[in-house]
């Protein structure tokens, strides 16, 4: 074996070196040292990570493949890298002030779990690198288990509650399912081509679709393999762990999980679907359609009726997932585009949420889950204005208000399914702009709640810390800019590779 194609793995090989660095930072220092050690072993090389997928690898990397075409690598694949790690970076920026919280029972950020936390964000963060750039059926596999192992850990983090433990275990049982589908899936895709690798499983594909032969298989294949990774994306009818994993988590873990696993699930469906099953697209568009009506419908007539935010955060997830899958419908570049755009906005603003979120809990520092009750949040504004106007800005976001970056990524997903010029698309796009306006509504009760409605018992005035502050600065300029600065979608469109 070739042993330097690692090094046209360059992301994955620096996220190795960051955890071996993490690894012994957490084993070797004590107290403060440590805080100022796994900081610059994480945030420092995160940083440098997105530096060299943004310009590195797109000028000596691109269109490259190694081991046999298991590991392929182009400009969209170190895009949407960057997209994850900067969404790993503002978890990691968010979770500080959790981990140095004397709420979690002395796991400050001194203390052994903290090493642990980080380990494992960092080890989820590889298995999504492994997705998105996987060439062949078991790699993509092997990189989806290396990314659910430690996120089911994560969920299970804080395991003095039993909310947390319940939420994981739903979460692992899901999850086992799921695999056990999506491997069934691919036993029908090996069974009709013979071979797991997608360049030649297309072709092959292609021929079978022309000569209508085992097309029943093909399409029993893509079906477990789409149900599969819709569990990843909380698609409805695969929703049903999202709202109890995503309450009982840490708050911290539920942010992350929403937005990177989300987003890597979502361009590695839509590189499959386009790249191997691209000559089945007759069959699965319509499957699209009905699972992106479900989603943005369902989800929005769910989330009308919570009172408690993480569960109300899980069905507007569910809910942003269906505007997703709209760009995948479109399946051109317009649409990768789009895609990736609606990923890097959504990391931003839903971050935002979770981060004020965060900060009422580490404030409260209530042993149950009144910190994250919606009731908590009446007269908000009267006592911490800031952190109100901050949530506003990320609300409006997540519902498509002009001028904020949500607004621009819901049109541009918009334009690309209404590009695919059929009945049933536009159909669709209707339908998500009606549920827009629905989901404008439940967006507008917290509002409500911060800023209309009084309560007896307010939230106190309180101060949050450096790393809140900076994780919410950050979320709050792309929010703003993303929107504002066409470059970004420019570059994007460009680095997109159908």
């Amino acid at each position: 074996m070739n042993y330097g194609q690692f090094l046209q793995m360059m992301p994955e090989v620096i996220l190795v070196v960051m955890l071996i660095c993490v690894f012994f930072c957490d084993m070797l220092t004590r107290g403060n040292e440590r805080r100022a050690l796994m900081g610059s072993a994480v945030i420092g090389p995160l940083v440098y990570l997105i530096g060299h997928i943004l310009i590195i690898s797109p000028r000596y990397y691109d269109n490259v493949s190694a081991f046999g075409g298991m590991y392929v690598s182009n400009s969209s694949v170190s895009a949407i890298k960057a997209i994850l790690t900067f969404g790993a970076l503002v978890v990691l920026i968010m979770a500080y002030p959790w981990l140095d919280n004397k709420a979690t029972k002395g796991r400050a950020i001194n203390g052994k779990y903290a090493g642990e936390f980080i380990m494992l964000v960092l080890s989820t963060l590889l298995g999504m690198f492994m997705m998105v750039s996987s060439g062949n059926f078991l790699m993509f596999f092997l990189g989806l288990e290396m990314a659910s192992v430690p996120m089911s850990c994560l969920v299970a983090f804080d395991k003095w509650k039993k909310i947390s433990a319940e939420s994981a275990a739903k979460y692992i049982i899901t999850a086992i399912f799921s695999s056990g589908v999506m491997l069934y899936g691919i036993s029908f895709v090996y069974g009709s081509a013979g071979t797991l690798y997608f360049d030649d499983v297309a072709q092959r594909f292609a021929f079978f679709a022309q000569y209508k032969s085992q097309v029943p298989m093909l399409i029993m294949g893509m079906v477990f393999f789409f149900s599969g990774l819709g569990f990843k994306l909380s698609l409805v009818p695969f929703h049903f762990w999202t709202a109890d994993t995503y309450e009982g988590a840490p708050t911290p873990v539920t942010g992350y999980l929403s937005v990177c696993s989300k987003g890597a699930a979502a361009f590695a469906l839509m590189t499959i679907l386009m790249k191997v099953f691209g000559s089945l697209m007759e069959y699965w568009e319509y499957m699209l359609y009905v699972v992106i009506v479900l989603s943005i419908t369902i989800a929005n007539l769910f989330a009308i009726r919570q009172k408690e935010l993480k569960r109300f955060m899980a069905f507007s997830s569910i809910s942003q997932a269906g505007y997703i899958m709209l760009a995948v419908v479109g399946a051109s570049q317009s649409g990768m585009a789009s895609l990736m755009y609606y990923i890097l906005v959504y990391v931003v603003a839903n971050m935002a949420v979770f981060t004020v979120i965060s900060a009422v809990e580490n404030s409260l520092n209530a042993p149950d889950n009144r910190a994250t009750q919606m009731s908590t949040y009446n007269g908000l504004y009267q006592t911490n204005p800031k952190l109100a106007f901050l949530m506003t800005l990320a609300l409006f976001s997540l519902a498509g208000i002009p001028p904020f970056a949500g607004m621009f990524s819901k049109f541009f997903v918009f334009m690309a399914a209404a590009e695919q010029g059929s009945f049933w698309a536009y159909f669709v796009v209707f339908i998500a702009l009606i549920n827009t306006v629905v989901s404008l509504y439940y967006y507008l009760l917290i509002v409500k709640a911060m800023y209309i409605k009084s309560s007896d018992s307010p939230l106190p005035t309180f101060r949050t810390d450096g790393m809140t502050r900076l994780a919410l600065t950050i979320c709050t300029a792309g929010i703003v800019l993303f929107g504002v600065c066409s470059c970004i979608y420019e570059w994007l469109f460009a680095n997109s590779v159908m």
